[in-house]
C-alpha cells in the first residue's frame, strides 16, 4: 500500500474530499429519513446523533420537531480531514475503490479485515463506519508511525516467512493437494500457505470483506502475497454461513494473479476492474461437500 508513491493531483484531491462530503451527507439524509415517531414537539428527543458520543448539547434537545442533533461521525472527520490536506496518493485508483465501496454500502457495518496499513486506511474505516475494521501490517516501524498520525484505527504486526522468489515452488507444492483444500481454521491447517500467526481474534471473527493489499511484493527477496490470498480464502470458505467478499490488489502481477485464479477460484470471481479482482466466496461450512473451487 506504500509502494509507487506519487504526487496527489487537485482533482484527485476535490474528488475524495466530494466522495467523503457525499458519503457523510448520505449518513444525515438516512439518519433524518428514519426520524419518524414524533409524539409532539415539546417531547421528542433527537434519535439522529451520528456521533460516537450518546448525549446532544443541551442547546439541541428539542425547539421544533426537526431538530436533530447531527455531528460528524470522527472516523469520517479525520478521513475529510486527512485527505484534503495531504500529498499521497492512495495506491487503488478511483474505479477500483469504488468496486469495494459498493459492497461495503450494502454491508456496512460489518466486519472488515485489511492486509496493508497504508495512507488508505482512514478511508476504509471511515466507509465501515459503525463497523470494525483491522488492519494487518509487515513493518512495525510503519505501524508505529501510523499510531501515532491516527490513533483510531486498528492494527497489527504479522511476520511473513516468504518470499516471491519462492512462488512459483509454492504454487507447485500447494496446489490441488488435499492438504490445501481442506477448509477448518488456518491455525491448524497442513497447507504451507495457511498463515498461523496472527491474533487469535483474527481467526476467531467472521469477516464479512477481506481485502489483500499485503504484504510487499514487487522484489524477489519481498514476503509475497502466496499466503495472504490463501489463508483469506479458507477463512471465508470456513464461515459458519452466508459469504465472504474477497479483493485482491495488483492482479497484474504474477503473483497475485496465478494465486487468486487458483486458491479464491475462477468460479467465485465476480468482478475485475483495473488492478483489483473481486471474489465472492460462500461458506463452505454451510453446505457440506462443496468443491473447493466450483
Amino acid at each position: 500500500m506504500r509502494t509507487k508513491v506519487a504526487q496527489l493531483s487537485i482533482s484527485l484531491k476535490l474528488t475524495l474530499s466530494l466522495f467523503f462530503l457525499f458519503f457523510f451527507l448520505i449518513l444525515i439524509i438516512r439518519s433524518n429519513f428514519s426520524f419518524t415517531n414524533i409524539s409532539s414537539p415539546a417531547t421528542v428527543v433527537s434519535k439522529t446523533h451520528i456521533s460516537n458520543s450518546t448525549n446532544c448539547p443541551t442547546n439541541n434537545i428539542i425547539a421544533s420537531p426537526i431538530q436533530t442533533c447531527t455531528k460528524t461521525p470522527p472516523s469520517l472527520a479525520n478521513a475529510l480531514v486527512h485527505y484534503v490536506t495531504t500529498n499521497i496518493t492512495p495506491q487503488q485508483t478511483l474505479k477500483e475503490i469504488s468496486v469495494s465501496m459498493r459492497i461495503l454500502e450494502k454491508k456496512s457495518p460489518c466486519n472488515f479485515l485489511v492486509f496493508g496499513l497504508g495512507h488508505d486506511s482512514l478511508m476504509w474505516n471511515a466507509l465501515n463506519y459503525g463497523g470494525r475494521t483491522v488492519f494487518l501490517e509487515e513493518d512495525k516501524s510503519w505501524i508505529e508511525q501510523i499510531r501515532r498520525r491516527m490513533p483510531g484505527l486498528e492494527s497489527y504486526h504479522v511476520e511473513y516467512d516468504t518470499k516471491v522468489h519462492q512462488a512459483d515452488e509454492l504454487m507447485k507444492i500447494s496446489s490441488g493437494t488435499q492438504d490445501c483444500e481442506v477448509v477448518g481454521d488456518p491455525r491448524f491447517s497442513k497447507c504451507q500457505l495457511a498463515l498461523k500467526n496472527f491474533p487469535s481474534d483474527v481467526y476467531d471473527t467472521e469477516w464479512d470483506l477481506i481485502m489483500v493489499d499485503a504484504p510487499t511484493g514487487w522484489v524477489p527477496h519481498a514476503p509475497g502475497r502466496m499466503t495472504a490470498i490463501y489463508t483469506a480464502g479458507i477463512m471465508a470458505r470456513n464461515r459458519e454461513s452466508g459469504e465472504t467478499d474477497v479483493f485482491v490488489h495488483d492482479v497484474d502481477r504474477p503473483v497475485e494473479d496465478k494465486f487468486s485464479k487458483a486458491f479464491l477460484c475462477q468460479g467465485y470471481l465476480t468482478q475485475q476492474q483495473g488492478r483489483l479482482r473481486h471474489f465472492t466466496i460462500p461458506s463452505h461450512r454451510a453446505r457440506l461437500g462443496r468443491p473447493f473451487c466450483p
